[in-house]
């Protein structure tokens, strides 16, 4: 397993390091051939608790399953802990659903033709100047194919409203989004020449 601890504003000591990949390499117990784990540390000032401990743990396994969970407390021990157990129960709810059940069945998603709507901006308080949204965070990730049914899956694993993959019968990128009446929808997009 390869194990990347990041911390953005501060630095982790050795003991600190020592107690996420003790508490992380146990994962193992629950999903065979992890590939890869991320671990991000960040100390933030929240108004109502103080100062606290954010961390966010991603897994990447075998056949392109990723899990992601994110905790804050206090106290880093505490953080990391709370990340593990919940890391546990998704893994074991995954392994629940696919393996007591059998493997997955097959089958191609439907085209939903409409999309969802756009939120518009809220609109800014009197006397404050307007800010534009922006970027404020990119992530790159390996598209690996699946079928929609999997999909489903890996977005509920990372509790997103929306997933890209490449379907693995067609081979295009497809958007896949939690719609307001709890249903998923799904975007195939056709390149016009």
């Amino acid at each position: 397993m390869n194990l990347i601890v990041n911390s953005r504003n501060g630095k982790l000591s050795d003991r600190q390091r020592q107690h996420i990949e003790q508490k992380l390499s146990r994962l193992d117990r629950y999903l065979d051939r992890i590939d890869k784990v991320t671990v991000e540390h960040m100390e933030e000032m929240r108004r109502s608790e103080g100062n606290v401990h954010r961390v966010q743990v991603t897994v990447i396994g075998d056949h392109g399953i990723l899990v992601r969970a994110e905790r804050r407390a206090p106290e880093l021990y505490a953080a990391i802990d709370e990340v593990y157990d919940t890391l546990q129960r998704q893994i074991e709810r995954y392994k629940d659903k696919h393996w007591r059940r059998g493997r997955l069945r097959r089958q191609g998603g439907q085209i939903v033709e409409a999309l969802p709507e756009p939120i518009a901006p809220a609109p800014a308080e009197s006397g404050e100047e307007e800010q534009r949204p922006h970027i404020v965070r990119t992530k790159e990730f390996q598209v690996k194919p699946m079928y929609s049914d999997e999909a489903v899956e890996q977005m509920e694993l990372l509790g997103h409203s929306f997933f890209i993959f490449q379907d693995a019968e067609t081979g295009k990128l497809n958007v896949l989004y939690r719609r307001q009446d709890g249903n998923y929808g799904l975007i195939v997009p056709e390149v016009t020449g």
